[in-house]
C-alpha cells in the first residue's frame, strides 16, 4: 500500500514538474523571439524594450499562476488519494505506540483467558476420568454377575 502511495505521489510530482517546465519553455521561447525582434527593430529600442518588459511581466505572471495551479492540482489529487485510502494524515509515532499498547493489552487478555480455559480443562479431566472408570467398573461388575448367574443356571439345568 505504501508503494502505491509512493507511485501516485511520484507521478503527481512528475506532472507538476512537466507543467512548470512547459511554462519555463514558453518563457524561454518568448525571450528568444523578443531578442530576434529587438535585433530587427534596432531603430526603436526604447519602445520595443518597454513592450518586451510588458510581455515578460505578463509571461512571468502566467508562469507563476500555472505553477500555483499545478501545485494546487497535485495537492488536491494527493488529498483525494489519501481520502480514497482513508489516509487523511500520515501515521505518527504516537499513533503507532498507541496501537502497540492496545495489541499488548489484547495479547495479555488472550493469554489470561487461555490459561483459565486450560485450568478448567485440567480440573474437570480427573473427575471425568473417575466417572468413566467408575462406569467401566460398574459395567464390568454387572457383566461378571451376569456371567456367574448364567453359569449357575446352566448347572441347574444339567442337574
Amino acid at each position: 500500500m505504501s508503494d502505491d502511495k509512493s507511485k501516485v505521489t511520484d507521478k503527481a510530482g512528475e506532472i507538476a514538474k512537466n507543467i512548470w517546465l512547459a511554462g519555463v519553455g514558453a518563457y524561454g521561447r518568448a525571450v528568444d523571439e523578443a531578442q530576434s525582434s529587438l535585433k530587427k527593430a534596432t531603430p526603436q529600442p526604447p519602445k520595443l524594450f518597454r513592450e518586451l518588459v510588458k510581455a515578460g511581466t505578463a509571461l512571468e505572471e502566467e508562469a507563476s499562476e500555472a505553477r500555483a495551479a499545478a501545485i494546487s492540482s497535485v495537492e488536491e489529487r494527493i488529498a483525494q488519494v489519501r481520502e480514497n485510502f482513508h489516509l487523511q494524515r500520515p501515521a505518527r509515532m504516537e499513533d503507532l505506540a498507541s496501537l502497540h499498547d492496545k495489541v499488548d493489552k489484547l495479547t495479555r487478555k488472550v493469554d489470561a483467558l487461555t490459561r483459565l480455559v486450560k485450568a478448567q480443562q485440567t480440573s474437570t479431566r480427573p473427575a471425568a476420568k473417575k466417572k468413566a472408570a467408575a462406569a467401566k467398573a460398574s459395567t464390568a461388575r454387572g457383566n461378571s454377575r451376569k456371567k456367574a448367574a448364567a453359569k449357575s443356571a446352566a448347572r441347574r439345568k444339567k442337574a
